[in-house]
């Protein structure tokens, strides 16, 4: 289990809040439902134009209205999508419908309303407290629950089960108050996430009937009621209702609304994820990322990738920080001030993560093979696309009468620069690509150069050294 760091973390101790029930209702603080409580807040941000899912990019028109239309109906949800489609991420993202503080029993140990005690001891305490009931105020990040579903969750992990050590104290065993609250009962007044819902064993889905129709709890033999008011949501790979496991039809028959996910329709929101998630060692300039970014794309669509598996937006996550490390080494041995990559960096992605995609079972043994086709025909589609208009003639012409231009992992930005023939569209192919450093002129060039072979028009060759030759 964890808890979803908040976009707004609990920094707020203002003394000025209320801290008996008698106080609460003197200030006219009025209860309500948890699903009325994110309707509430959901209406008022779409009211505002202001967006309620940051961080979310390429569901604006396909996944979030759906998501939107399920949490104004209160219905529990499910998102059903391959491997890294920002499902977690989603569902995380939910906290931000919660209101930023709400009071709660104080050393209650399922966060009750001060107004609405469930627990035989709160239930007790407030009996006997009346008016000078301690309350509490718990942060809207500490009302959100996470369990990764592994086959070796029980009942006791998710609902409850007697604690041994409260009997030990003298309480009898039929005593409700012996029992040890799960994870469940424990996010009362909260969201339950359960990601890889698929991976828990059906007979523990069972449990979660009665918590998803009745939202109510029941623990061995107990006959104890607690009238739970949470939000249950669930991730899930489609492929996993045949293969790891399944979601038994009696729970998924109770989720309100099933939802599918995708990996970014448009290339501008595969390119924006890998800007926003991304961990870059060193510079790397925007025509990389889309480079980066169109090998993803090339990926998921090759019959010789698996695609019941996907490709995950963390594979081209972690091919840009692959990237900007290659170059953050190369500066370092070459002692180069500001280290930007080059197109000479792409050919480490392949061997660093060819493990992340999963091929059919006929591609064995050429993995590297496809790998590295795809990232070719995405650089030529780039070099093409961003270079589209200008002629690169008169630098093929001068490489053709002139000395060959070396790069590679042992060649710095200027020693590559002051190979490059001096003919005007060298600057042109700068000032398209933005560039404006030594380093990222260098790697514009180096585009160039690329694109120019892959189009046949200059040849290359690799040294054993890594050095690469265009000429």
């Amino acid at each position: 289990m964890s808890s979803v760091d908040s976009t707004d973390s609990p920094t707020d101790n203002a003394t000025d809040r209320p801290t008996t029930v008698g106080a609460l209702r003197a200030s006219g603080h009025v209860a309500q439902s948890l699903e009325d409580e994110m309707r509430t807040n959901l209406l008022r941000a779409l009211r505002a134009g202001e967006d309620p899912w940051p961080g979310i990019v390429g569901f604006e028109t396909t996944v979030l209205p759906q998501l939107e239309r399920a949490l104004i109906a209160g219905h529990d949800v499910v998102l059903l999508g391959e491997r890294g489609q920002g499902k977690t991420r989603l569902l995380r993202t939910m906290v931000g419908l919660l209101d930023e503080w709400t009071p709660v029993i104080e050393g209650s140990e399922i966060g009750e309303h001060p107004y609405e005690p469930i627990t035989p001891s709160s239930i007790r305490r407030a009996r006997e407290l009346g008016d000078d009931l301690p309350v509490a105020w718990r942060h809207r990040s500490e009302r959100y629950t996470e369990k990764l579903a592994t086959p070796d969750t029980s009942v006791a992990d998710l609902i409850g089960d007697v604690d041994p050590a409260k009997i030990a104290e003298g309480r009898s065993l039929g005593d409700p108050e012996t029992i040890h609250f799960g994870l469940v009962p424990r996010a009362h007044r909260g969201i339950v996430a359960i990601n890889e819902l698929p991976d828990l064993a059906e007979r523990i889905q069972v449990a979660l009937l009665n918590v998803m129709e009745e939202r109510d709890i029941q623990i061995r033999g107990y006959t104890i009621r607690l009238p739970l008011d949470i939000l249950l949501v669930a991730s899930a790979n489609p492929e996993d209702y045949t293969n790891r496991g399944r979601i038994i039809t009696p729970l998924k028959d109770r989720f309100g609304a099933e939802i599918r996910t995708h990996y970014p329709l448009a290339l501008d929101d595969e390119i924006a994820v890998i800007e926003q998630e991304a961990q870059l060692r060193a510079e790397v300039p925007s025509h990389l990322v889309e480079i980066l970014s169109r090998f993803t794309r090339a990926l998921r669509e090759s019959p010789s990738v698996d695609q019941r598996s996907g490709v995950s937006a963390r594979f081209a996550v972690a091919a840009a920080e692959t990237v900007a490390a290659s170059a953050l080494h190369r500066s370092t041995i070459l002692d180069e001030a500001d280290p930007v990559a080059r197109p000479v960096d792409l050919a480490g992605v392949i061997g660093v993560l060819r493990g992340k995609v999963e091929f059919e079972s006929g591609e064995e043994g050429r993995e590297t093979e496809v790998l590295t086709h795809l990232l070719r025909v995405a650089t030529a589609e780039t070099a093409r696309e961003r270079l589209a208009g200008l002629d690169l003639g008169p630098l093929v012409a001068a490489i053709d009468a002139g000395e060959p231009i070396v790069t590679g992992d042992g060649v710095t930005a200027k020693a590559l620069l002051a190979a490059i023939p001096n003919v005007e569209v060298v600057a042109q192919v700068a000032d398209r690509l933005d560039a404006r450093t030594d380093g990222e002129r260098a790697s514009a060039v180096e585009l160039a150069l690329e694109g120019l072979y892959l189009a046949r028009r200059i040849g290359k060759d690799i040294g054993a050294d890594g050095e690469t030759v265009y000429g």
